[in-house]
């Protein structure tokens, strides 16, 4: 659906960390877009941060409002499919917050129906335009690794305390891979391609721990290529956040993009030293020599920048539905795996992986 207007309007349900935190800040920070509705428990923060918008206890509200161009379900993950379905019947475009559902069955649904209803569909997949993964990417494309034959993606913090929130409590949904998950696996298809098949172990490491809170996942491609997808809740520091090895040489980066913590500090997306990444991607050549290649700016407006476009009929969408579909098939996979402990085979048709292909070509 093309929209024309001058400035679209976003509702967004949910004011909890996601939501207060990524979602609102960026959408205020993009041309073209306003966040000026809102469903949520929380009206006292989001009066503070938006004194003129309209909110709501009912997400029904949101999605009744005809003026309400795009629908942003920022609410647990739980909640995602019923809202992002309400939103789609109501005729709204929708950004889901990851991860996409909770099932692939869930993700077929919702993309079925958004091909039914006509709305754009597109899942927040924000670390897509993180500095770290766009410093590797760039130098992964421009062959300086030659053909990746082994990626290592961490996703590591130090919270030794289990905390009192719906992420943590043993729910539907909840848990680190859950959490994280969706970043890792997204960014290593972007990297590596489809994989055949999944290996995974989760495990509750912390005392109290009610949801996982440490998964190591390794993915496997043609020609025995591996990738290691691994998030803990017991780091401190000392792990890099990409390796890269592959038929030229390696790459290695240390540091992790500052976004997130610039948010929480309070700084408006797009002010001096935005996005700004001190640490280098380190490549080793050959002879193992080590040259340092300055990180790539990060910069995640340029999701909701694009979303905007998208919507007016000027871009594609900036995560096709099938690629997060896919998305959802190495979580799913990786949670069958670790029950059963044995690999899984990725659980995508044929068709699903031809139109995954063909979404990178469009």
């Amino acid at each position: 659906m093309a929209l024309a207007t001058d400035t679209l309007k976003a509702g967004l349900l949910g004011y909890g960390y996601a939501g207060a935190t990524f979602h609102a800040p960026l959408i205020r920070a993009v041309p073209g877009l306003d966040p000026t509705h809102f469903a949520s428990r929380q009206p006292d923060a989001i009066r503070a941060d938006f004194p003129d918008a309209a909110i709501h206890d009912d997400p029904a509200a949101v999605l009744g409002d005809p003026s309400v161009d795009l629908v942003v379900v920022a609410t647990p993950n739980a909640t995602h499919f019923p809202l992002a379905q309400a939103a789609l019947r109501a005729g709204k475009s929708v950004v889901v917050d990851k991860p996409f559902t909770l099932d692939l069955a869930e993700a077929r649904a919702l993309i079925a129906l958004a091909e039914e209803t006509g709305g754009q569909l597109t899942v927040f997949h924000n670390r897509r335009w993180d500095s770290d993964f766009r410093t590797v990417r760039k130098a992964v494309d421009a062959g300086l690794v030659g053909m990746p034959a082994h990626l290592e993606i961490h996703f590591d913090r130090f919270r030794p305390q289990v905390r009192d929130r719906w992420r943590e409590s043993g729910g539907p949904g909840g848990g680190v891979w859950f959490d994280l998950g969706p970043h890792l696996a997204d960014q290593a298809l972007l990297l590596m391609g489809l994989p055949l098949h999944v290996t995974a172990s989760l495990a509750l490491q912390r005392e109290g721990a009610r949801s996982d809170d440490w998964a190591h996942v390794v993915l496997g491609f043609e020609g025995d290529r591996r990738a290691i997808l691994h998030a803990s809740m017991l780091v401190a520091g000392g792990v890099p956040r990409f390796i890269v090895h592959g038929t030229a040489g390696s790459a290695v980066k240390q540091g992790m993009d500052v976004q997130e913590g610039q948010l929480l500090a309070g700084m408006a997306p797009g002010a001096p030293g935005w996005g700004i990444d001190p640490d280098p991607l380190v490549i080793y050549n050959a002879e193992g020599q080590a040259s340092r290649v300055p990180a790539e700016p990060g910069d995640q407006r340029e999701f909701y920048r694009l979303v905007v476009e998208a919507m007016r009929g000027r871009a594609p969408n900036p995560v096709p539905p099938i690629q997060s579909l896919a998305v959802m098939a190495v979580i799913e996979a990786a949670q069958q795996s670790a029950a059963e402990g044995r690999t899984v085979d990725l659980p995508l048709t044929e068709a699903e992986r031809q139109a995954w292909a063909a979404s990178f070509r469009d």
